[in-house]
């Protein structure tokens, strides 16, 4: 994928300070409006306007929607990546698998417009990525999943298929980004708030590593339940950069 602007600028300059504060404002507008209206039903006015900049600041940093598309997709993948760093051969598993659920479980709560512009480019097929997906993210993928086999055959964890095991975790982890209004509705929530996904990790935990044959983390006290009508949104569900 293509570097972005931000990352060609000298950040510790004032100048290059702004150039970056200008930056993210435009990929966190761009994240949501890319979300909402897809690739093709954005465009750059509406994401100048999300982001309280000019459009000709859009056309300055990124020169086309295509290549701000880019940086997008290139922002997210870069942000999902960078837990799965930690498997290595000599990592705890359940001490591994904790830390990376959490973490893609914590993406999903705070950035869930990401998940939702990749699974949107996926379903059109996928051809920004492409080659990256069969690639870069192939190589990681054949790693990382060679580490769990390692695991697996020094018995520190239960025999599993590394990679089909590395995609379930992404597909129940991206699911509550992707599927939210669906589970608002089911749960009766109109947000979800920090201690639904509180729970809801805990569970998908317990059932990660149940899955590994590894100790259970321990259930968590259980949340107040709280009130489907009430009208105060939880604004750190919202998406940051």
């Amino acid at each position: 994928m293509a570097r972005t602007a931000a990352e060609t600028t000298d950040t510790t300059q004032p100048q290059g300070r702004i150039r970056r504060e200008n930056v993210e404002r435009i990929l966190k507008a761009a994240e949501r409006v890319f979300a909402e209206a897809g690739f093709a039903g954005a465009t750059m006015a509406d994401i100048a306007e999300r982001a309280g900049l000019p459009k000709a600041n859009l056309h300055y940093y990124f020169g086309t929607k295509d290549d701000l598309y880019r940086a997008v997709l290139d922002n997210i993948l870069r942000m999902w990546l960078a837990p799965i760093a930690s498997f290595t051969p000599d990592a705890d598993p359940a001490e591994t698998l904790t830390a990376y659920v959490t973490a893609k479980m914590e993406v999903s709560r705070t950035r869930p417009h990401a998940s939702k512009v990749f699974a949107n480019e996926i379903l059109h097929g996928g051809t920004q990525v492409e080659r990256f997906l069969a690639e870069d993210l192939k190589a990681l993928v054949d790693a990382k999943a060679a580490v769990i086999d390692g695991w697996v055959a020094a018995g520190r964890m239960a025999p599993v298929d590394a990679r089909q095991f590395l995609f379930m975790i992404w597909a129940v982890t991206q699911h509550y980004a992707d599927f939210d209004i669906q589970i608002r509705k089911v749960l009766g929530r109109r947000t979800l708030t920090r201690q639904d996904f509180a729970a809801m990790t805990a569970e998908v935990l317990r059932l990660v590593l149940r899955a590994a044959g590894l100790p259970e983390p321990e259930t968590p006290e259980t949340p107040t339940p709280e009130t489907p009508t009430s009208e105060t949104p939880d604004h750190s569900a919202q998406p940051i950069l």
